[in-house]
């Protein structure tokens, strides 16, 4: 299995089954001592979530049955031969899936009628998403990263290089320029950039840019250019997505790989989205004591369910249990979790993304406020 994808994580989100859903994540080593423990770890946590989902009210031999897939893991040598630096699991009725993960998390077994992925937001959380666009002559490259991960995006109507969006110009040029009888075979080989004029190179963009319309549509997140330093201010000409970021990835990206360009677009993105955290944390604290925001929990949960939420500040340690019934708007508080119980925070966060809002994970002691939410309401 793959890291896991932005859209599958959309899709963990929402889902809500009858009956349990087990989340279980772990730090995993890749070295050969300690790799060796991976397996035992993984055993150790399976027990746990067998003892909860007994506790819960389930029968001993449906358990068994129940964590068969999940089992099967722990002998799968292939995963421990592959691993990255954590693994997720996540097991229901309907759903066994499980994914490597870029960074390790701390352990923990989850056991609820929704799947726990509060802890997977720092490493996937929209404010973290940026694009790249890596443009060369022979290749041109649309990326997905975060601060951690990063994917390639499949582009349709899109030339995959100059020589493709220009080939029938061009070819229809050497037909009307070359000596007679020479060949043609110069218009597919490789051409230097200064064999193009202003305007070819402007029309490639022009339907790069145009390509990438539909996939970056009503995004926000920053886009970083990558390439000679000729070709960025030709396409930030043309250029119609409003978070082009002024700073490029310079020279050719043909020998970068997909991780080298995360890494160097990660250096210059950073920078933007702490100040976005630092100007989100000023909201918050200019529409205190205005009803726009709120750091109570009993608050924030219906309002996150009903679209308010704009901003959500979430620690990414800390459950606070209960339940919340979304026809009346009651949130019940509990101390220790009981049956039929969720966590209230990741519930906020859950409903605040659905509903585009913006959510900062944080450690405690960086919240605006010393509670597990804090919230900034669109009204």
């Amino acid at each position: 299995m793959n890291v896991l994808p932005r859209e599958e994580l959309k899709t963990l989100m929402m889902m809500k089954h009858e009956g349990s859903c087990v989340t279980l994540y772990m730090p995993t080593h890749r070295g050969a001592a300690e790799g060796q423990q991976n397996p035992i770890r993984l055993k150790n946590l399976l027990r746990q979530a067998e003892e909860k989902l007994q506790a819960g009210g389930v029968r001993a031999a449906d358990v068994e049955k129940f964590m068969e897939p999940a089992q099967a893991l722990v002998k799968n040598t292939p995963l421990w031969k592959q691993q990255g630096e954590g693994l997720a699991v996540f097991l229901s009725s309907k759903d066994f899936k499980y994914y490597r993960l870029p960074v390790g998390l701390p352990e923990l077994v989850f056991v609820a009628d929704r799947f726990h992925i509060k802890p997977l937001l720092s490493l996937y959380s929209s404010d973290g998403q940026f694009y790249v666009l890596a443009l060369s002559q022979k290749d041109v490259r649309f990326l997905e990263g975060s601060r951690f991960s990063v994917s390639e995006m499949v582009l349709e109507g899109v030339p995959k290089n100059i020589i493709d969006a220009m080939k029938y110009d061009f070819l229809e040029k050497q037909r009307l320029n070359r000596p007679s009888g020479s060949g043609s075979s110069q218009a597919r080989g490789s051409i230097e950039w200064a064999a193009y004029t202003k305007e070819d190179t402007l029309r490639f963009c022009q339907q790069i840019d145009r390509g990438l319309h539909g996939i970056l549509k009503d995004k926000k997140a920053p886009l970083v250019f990558a390439g000679v330093d000729y070709l960025f201010p030709i396409y930030r000409e043309i250029n119609s997505y409003p978070h082009l970021v002024d700073r490029a990835i310079t020279g050719n990206p043909e020998g970068l790989s997909v991780e080298e360009l995360r890494k160097q677009a990660w250096a210059i993105v950073e920078p933007y989205f702490q100040k976005r955290q630092d100007d989100a944390r000023a909201q918050y604290r200019q529409s205190v004591g205005t009803g726009l925001a709120s750091n109570n929990i009993k608050e924030i949960v219906p309002a996150a369910h009903h679209g308010r939420v704009g901003i959500l500040f979430a620690t990414v340690s800390t459950q606070q249990w209960g339940s919340f019934r979304p026809d009346t708007g009651e949130v019940i508080l509990r101390e220790k979790f009981a049956s039929g119980d969720e966590d209230l925070v990741d519930l906020a966060v859950i409903q605040t993304l659905l509903n585009a809002g913006t959510v900062y994970m944080m450690k405690k002691e960086e919240m605006p406020e010393m509670e597990p939410l804090a919230a900034v309401f669109r009204y």
